[in-house]
């Protein structure tokens, strides 16, 4: 039996059953989420259970109160089978007026929740949980704090990890049943992944049904486009190719929209600082998965294949960063960004807390010419911001795949590696 790894996830449930009524709990299945959450619940019912789930949705619709009497806090996996159970925790955790009742957890967003219906809003917390990080996997052995950048300190670390330990990272992914499994079987989890997504997944998240074929190129054509801002009309195109059949705009926001509601594309929005010349920002997002892994899989690569076509690795790396720097900010209570403007000048993640500090990221797999180009990027997009507008960058950090250690260059941008990072 595998042995529980803590989860950066799990301390934020704590802090926010402390402050709300109920908890919602979401993300991509197979991510931890029910795991995670019996590590806190007094008690707990599982809506899926094959046995017991038609007499659950009856419940739920005649005497749903019945189904949340329990020893606090009361978890509910994948209470989106019977939607109607939100206004019930919602009605439930107003009468009891306490804090810490509830945990939702759910794959997928529900089709409907009755619009008329109050929305939880002060009642229940939403809080998002990913794939593992290297850091929750043991794959990062957190010599490098972010919160240490943000303070603007000195780091000092060292990573022996090679490309072909990152490419084998990327294809696996953080999927917590990957880890610690022979390569072979690690690989494979994210392959049956993205099979549950094409053939089932996409189409019970709303009872629409989809293409699996069609389904397929889209994935496919997303991972292709990973790491770059790919309009969605290219991606159609994309699909589209040497595909009998329409697949015109309104079908591919459909499942696109599909795919968002099962957590499995995450594109990141722009970042718009005050910039000192009037540069024209580029607002359209990038596109990423939840995980690295999916892009891999998607496009049938294995790590040898990234190993072969380093370019492609290098895009779906970024791909990784991205990931674990989102895990990462929700932890010090931020938010993920990417930077373009029309000059051409970019910056792959905008890390932005809450209190209004900002760190710049350029991601490269590493060697000298690239570190110095994203440290190039790093110094050129601090000289563009207005500083009497806002406040400078807290820190600059050039975060490789491969680079034997942590450092702090001369220009002050930090270098470091990603199997070094932590929150």
């Amino acid at each position: 039996m595998k042995t529980y790894l803590p989860r950066i996830v799990d301390q934020l449930l704590q802090e926010r059953l402390e402050a709300k009524g109920a908890v919602l709990l979401e993300g991509p299945k197979w991510c931890g989420k029910t795991t995670s959450a019996k590590q806190i619940a007094g008690s707990f019912i599982s809506m899926d259970q094959p046995d017991m789930t038609k007499q659950y949705q009856s419940m739920a619709e005649l005497s749903p109160l019945l189904l949340l009497e329990g020893e606090t806090p009361r978890l509910i996996d994948e209470w989106q089978i019977a939607p109607n159970l939100w206004n019930a925790v919602r009605y439930e955790v107003d009468q009891r007026d306490e804090f810490g009742q509830f945990i939702l957890t759910g794959s997928a967003v529900p089709a409907e929740i009755d619009a008329s219906a109050h929305t939880g809003t002060g009642r229940i917390s939403r809080l998002y949980m990913r794939p593992m990080s290297l850091y929750e996997s043991q794959d990062s052995n957190g010599g490098v704090s972010l919160s240490d950048l943000f303070a603007n300190r000195e780091i000092s670390a060292k990573s022996d990890a090679d490309l072909e330990e990152i490419a084998f990272l990327i294809c696996r992914g953080g999927w917590p049943k990957a880890v610690g499994l022979p390569e072979k079987q690690a690989l494979f989890q994210a392959i049956d992944y993205v099979e549950a997504i094409v053939s089932t997944d996409i189409s019970r998240v709303d009872s629409v049904r989809r293409d699996k074929e069609k389904a397929k190129r889209l994935l496919r054509s997303y991972a292709r486009n990973v790491g770059t801002r790919a309009s969605l009309e290219t991606i159609r195109q994309d699909v589209t190719a040497n595909l009998p059949g329409t697949f015109d705009p309104v079908t591919l926001y459909s499942y696109r929209d599909a795919l968002t509601k099962i957590f499995v594309i995450e594109d990141s929005p722009a970042w718009n600082p005050n910039l000192r010349s009037k540069t024209a920002i580029r607002t359209s997002d990038t596109r990423y998965f939840v995980d690295p892994s999916i892009a891999a899989a998607g496009l049938g690569l294995g790590p040898q294949d990234l190993l072969n076509d380093l370019n492609a690795m290098g895009l779906i790396f970024e791909n990784l960063c991205v990931r674990d720097l989102r895990i990462y900010a929700d932890y010090l209570d931020g938010k993920i960004y990417q930077y373009r403007d029309g000059a051409g000048l970019e910056c792959d993640a905008v890390i932005h807390l809450r209190n209004g500090s900002y760190g710049l990221v350029e991601i490269k797999l590493g060697g000298d010419s690239l570190i110095e180009e994203g440290a190039k990027n790093l110094n050129d997009l601090a000289s563009k911001i207005d500083t009497d507008k806002m406040k400078g960058p807290a820190f600059m950090l050039v975060l490789c795949a491969k680079v034997p250690f942590a450092y702090r260059r001369k220009d002050g941008v930090y270098v470091a590696p990603v199997t070094c990072l932590k929150p």
